[in-house]
This record gives C-alpha cells, sequence and structure tokens, in this order.
C-alpha cells in the first residue's frame, strides 16, 4: 500500500470564545481561509495541487453550516477545482479529516490532500445544532443520556480520581503551555492571524493562565454539581446505569476542563511522489488510523480501547510509543489513559493542552497531531500518538513515525 506522509502542519492562536476574544470578528469561514492559504504559501503549492480538502467542524449550523469546507475552498486562493468535503465526529473531528486524508492516499485516491478543522465557539455556540442523543428520547432514554461533564465526574468516581490530582493536572498544563510558548516550542506551526489591512490581530494562544496553582482552582465551584443533583438531576440517570457507585463525586470544574476557544488548523498529507513533484519534504509518514464506539454514557472513555485497537491492529506495544497526546477535554479524561497504559505524565501533553490552551472543537484534532509532530522532531523521538475522546462515546487515535 502507498504511504501517506504529513508534508506540513500548522495552526492558528486559539482565542477567547467569546465576544470579547480576539478573534471574535473572523468568521469561520475567513479563519478556515486564512489558514488553507497560509498552508499553500509556506509549501509554494499551486492553487490545483491537491485532491481535496476535508475539514472538520462540530458545530454545523449558520456560518458553519452548508458544506463549510467548500465556501473555504472558495474563499481562499485554492483552485475552485478542489471540492471540499465537511465532516463531524465531534472533538475529533480534526483528527477524523486527517485520518480519512491518508487513508485515501494509501488507497491511491489522490495525491495529496489538505486536512484539518475549525470551531468558532465564539461565534457558533456549541449545541446550537441540537443533537438527536439529547433531545430524542427514543435514543436518549435508552442510552442513558448524560451531558459531557457528567460522564468526566462519572470516570472519576468509576475510577477513584479526587479533585485535588485533576487540579494538579491542570496546573501542569497551564506550566507546561507556558514554558512551550516561553521556549518558542510552537513557533514552527502557529501563524498570526491578520486583519484585511496586513494587522495583526492574535499571535498566541490568549486562553492561557499560566497564574493558575492548587489555590485559585481549589476556589472554584464544582460547574456540574447543579445539574447532576438539584435540575435536571443527571445523577439520578447516571446512577440507573451505574447503581454500584452509588453517588457521583463532581471534582471537574473550569479549571480543570478544557476551555471555549476560537482556531483553525490544517495538515499536508500526500504520497512519495507528491513531494518529489514540488520539492517538498516529508516530516512523518502516518503509519496508523483507528476509531471505535463505547459506552454513550461515560462516554469519554475512548482513548483507552482506541489506543488499544490501534496497538493490537498494528502489532504495536505501549513502549514502542515515544510520545503521546491525550486531548485534555476533562482532567479525569488523561488520568484513566495514563493509569491504563501506566504512562509517566512526562510522556503526556508535554506542552501542555485543552486545559490551558482551549479546545476549538472541530481543529483540535488536527492541531495535536500537528503538536505531536513538533514535539517528536524537537526531542529527536520517533513515534508518537494521539488521541481524544469523543461526545456520544468513541474514540479516535492517530499513529505517526518520523522519516
Amino acid at each position: 500500500m502507498t504511504e501517506a506522509y504529513i508534508y506540513d502542519a500548522l495552526r492558528t492562536p486559539r482565542g477567547k470564545g467569546r465576544k470579547d476574544g480576539a478573534l471574535h470578528e473572523v468568521t469561520s469561514l475567513r479563519l478556515s481561509a486564512l489558514t488553507l492559504n497560509a498552508l499553500k504559501e509556506r509549501n509554494n503549492l499551486d492553487g490545483h495541487d491537491v485532491e481535496d480538502v476535508i475539514w472538520g467542524n462540530v458545530t454545523q449550523v449558520m456560518e458553519q453550516g452548508g458544506c463549510l469546507a467548500r465556501s473555504a475552498v472558495l474563499a481562499s486562493d485554492l483552485d475552485q477545482s478542489i471540492p471540499g468535503l465537511a465532516i463531524n465526529r465531534f472533538c475529533a473531528s480534526g483528527m477524523e479529516a486527517v485520518n480519512l486524508a491518508a487513508n485515501q492516499v494509501k488507497g491511491g485516491a489522490g495525491m495529496a490532500y489538505i486536512a484539518g478543522g475549525v470551531e468558532m465557539m465564539g461565534r457558533v455556540a456549541m449545541g446550537s445544532d441540537g443533537a438527536a442523543i439529547a433531545a430524542d428520547p427514543s435514543v436518549a432514554l435508552e442510552t442513558y443520556f448524560v451531558p459531557q461533564g457528567i460522564s468526566a465526574d462519572i470516570i472519576a468516581t468509576q475510577y477513584g480520581h479526587s479533585r485535588d490530582d485533576a487540579d494538579a493536572l491542570a496546573v501542569a498544563s497551564q506550566q507546561r503551555a507556558k514554558k512551550a510558548w516561553d521556549e518558542k516550542r510552537f513557533a514552527k506551526s502557529v501563524i498570526t492571524v491578520r486583519d484585511q489591512n496586513g494587522l495583526a490581530i492574535l499571535d498566541y494562544d490568549e486562553y492561557m493562565r499560566p497564574q493558575t496553582d492548587m489555590q485559585t482552582l481549589g476556589a472554584l465551584s464544582p460547574a456540574f454539581q447543579a445539574m447532576g443533583e438539584v435540575m435536571p438531576g443527571f445523577d439520578a440517570v447516571a446512577l440507573l446505569k451505574y447503581p454500584h457507585l452509588e453517588k457521583i463525586n463532581h471534582i471537574h470544574h473550569a479549571g480543570n476542563s478544557s476551555g471555549i476557544v476560537d482556531g483553525a488548523a490544517a495538515v499536508l498529507i500526500g504520497n512519495k511522489e507528491f513531494g518529489e513533484k514540488y520539492g517538498l519534504k516529508p516530516r512523518a509518514r502516518i503509519r496508523a488510523t483507528t476509531k471505535i464506539g463505547t459506552d454513550p454514557t461515560i462516554m469519554l472513555t475512548g482513548p483507552v480501547p482506541a489506543t488499544k485497537k490501534i496497538l493490537a491492529d498494528n502489532g504495536m506495544t505501549i513502549g514502542d510509543i515515544d510520545l503521546f497526546e491525550v486531548n485534555e477535554a476533562f482532567a479525569s479524561v488523561v488520568m484513566l489513559f495514563m493509569e491504563a497504559f501506566n504512562v509517566e505524565h512526562e510522556k503526556v501533553n508535554v506542552n501542555g493542552g485543552s486545559i490551558a490552551m482551549g479546545h476549538p472543537l472541530g481543529a483540535t484534532g488536527a492541531m495535536i497531531i500537528g503538536t505531536l509532530l513538533d514535539e517528536l522532531e524537537r526531542q529527536d523521538k520517533e513515534v508518537g500518538l494521539a488521541t481524544l475522546c469523543i461526545a456520544s462515546g468513541m474514540g479516535a487515535a492517530t499513529i505517526i513515525e518520523r522519516v
């Protein structure tokens, strides 16, 4: 089978996903087009050089609706002959875009693709597209639907994660992100977002709170306790599914959960002939991809079975992986992963994660693949694994290997 290589990966800074965020006046379309243009310019591509643009975004309504991928191609400097495909696998949409592109290349369906995603959470509110699993009783009752924050607290309860454990991981994420920015570890990948006059709007991840410590986090109230214990009473739903828990321990809050932000990311993927034709040097090969369905109530455990599956399917063990990117949707997700595989925190999210820098839903999967590649190069390591938990009970993973 043909190999699929990563030739480049870049992302925008992550802006606060609210009205006073630096990117709030930038539309999803414009940020997508800017990201596509940056990738095209950095690699001296002609407008027609890729087969397709596969673009993840989760809340596909309003300005993010109507096949945003196609609109982004037309708004960019790419040729109109490139079609554009918008996809949604919730939080793994950006990763799924990369994985789909890689497997298209491996299967011979084109020489190269641009894959990635966008989410403007300050402009298009999370959940504003509706969801059958939450709103339709025929599936919500059967699956014991609860919101993701309750699911994160179920994980904490099931596996004995304390509030202090979660807060310590959050503090580490903030410290690592600050160090990464201070040492310019993201310089290769982060582009500056500029306005129509060429003036810089944002050139850093503005969500970060590097002053965070255990004391400041300790003052925060649990974010999901009220919806669990009072109205609408999701703890009761959870306990119907998991009666052995007796009581849900609510440990998550705004400081140890991922931030609501705006951002986009893109990855250039192609076969060997593509690189030779355009004088591009591959940085890594996409060694393996996977996705899996899991229990939809506890919901966020997907990185563990996804990792087990991708390793088993490819004859690998956890010891073959040098570095990990595990999306910090909630602290308990990362803690569960490290415990399941006995992986040291020193190998996981070494430059911080979504708790510190935010989680632009449709873009994060592509972002962490790029971050993983940058860090493999910085440390001169070979093999990395990126994985995310996914709403409704799914997991996805990608293994890359430097070349």
